[in-house]
This record gives C-alpha cells, sequence and structure tokens, in this order.
C-alpha cells in the first residue's frame, strides 16, 4: 500500500506516492528524480546520502520519507542560487579542488553548508568535527577542509 506525502523540496511543493518503508534517498532519487543525492554504504557510515531536512543534515538512506511528510528538504540541487549560480560552499569546493571522483561531494556540501550556517567561522578544529561523518577514499580532506575555510571567507566577504 502507498502512503500519499508532500514534501517541500528546494523550495518547490513535491507530492509522490511511496510504500511506507521507501527511503527518502530512494524517494529523490527514484520518485521524484534528484539523483545529486549519491547513495553510498546505505548504513548511514558515509555520508554521501545526507540531505538538510528542515535546514539539518541528515543521512537520507536512514530515512523513511513517510516521516518527512510535510517537511523542507534541500538536496545538493537546491544549494544553488535562484538564479542557478553556485552557493559559495560549491565555489569554494571548485576553488579549493575539494573534490575528485564527486561521489562523496553531496554530502559533504549539504553537510558543510549547514556547518557555516551554524559556525561562519570554524576552526580547524571544529571544522574536522563538523565533516567527521562524512568520508572521502579520494581526497585525503586537505582540500575539503580547505574548502570549508574558503566557503566561510567567501560568506563573510558577501555577507
Amino acid at each position: 500500500m502507498n502512503i500519499a506525502i508532500t514534501l517541500t523540496v528546494n523550495g518547490v511543493v513535491r507530492q509522490v506516492e511511496v510504500p511506507g518503508r521507501r527511503l527518502l534517498s530512494d524517494c529523490l532519487r527514484h520518485d521524484l528524480g534528484l539523483t545529486g543525492t549519491h547513495v553510498g554504504c546505505e548504513h548511514g557510515v558515509c555520508g554521501c546520502c545526507t540531505v538538510l531536512l528542515d535546514g539539518e543534515p541528515v543521512r537520507s538512506c536512514l530515512t523513511f520519507a513517510v516521516t518527512v511528510d510535510g517537511h523542507d528538504i534541500t538536496t545538493v540541487e537546491g544549494l544553488a542560487t535562484p538564479g542557478g549560480a553556485m552557493s559559495p560552499v560549491q565555489r569554494a569546493f571548485a576553488e579549493c579542488h575539494g573534490l575528485q571522483c564527486g561521489f562523496c561531494t553531496p554530502g559533504f556540501l549539504c553537510t558543510v553548508t549547514a556547518l557555516l550556517r551554524d559556525n561562519p567561522a570554524p576552526t580547524e578544529e571544529e571544522v574536522l568535527e563538523g565533516i567527521s561523518g562524512n568520508l572521502c577514499r579520494c581526497t585525503g580532506y586537505q582540500n575539503i577542509v580547505k574548502s570549508v575555510h574558503r566557503a566561510a571567507e567567501i560568506m563573510a566577504e558577501e555577507s
């Protein structure tokens, strides 16, 4: 039996019918066609599937879609400005080479967006703690950390 749910995804109200056990990651990718949310481990360990639920980072591979009925979801596709320009976090990751294969990048971008919203000038330790729930197998994290600091600079310059 499918359940009708209404989500606001990236600012757009979306209605979809899903089985009660459909994961949010699968709903976003398969039902709504938003494939920027990646699924890595399917156990909530890697952070690739991180999206923002009412502004807070959550693992969409651990969240049933029916539990977010009526809530706001922001995926990596929704981080850009309304005009389509990259967000400061996206620009910083590109500028500082904070990605290689890109598989983990959507989760990092969502995580860092929330981190910098809550802490616009994090210390090195706060950055490391803030991204500790996201795994990257390519970069060694140095450029990701640089990207976070650069995003904070860009946001401060633009405020």
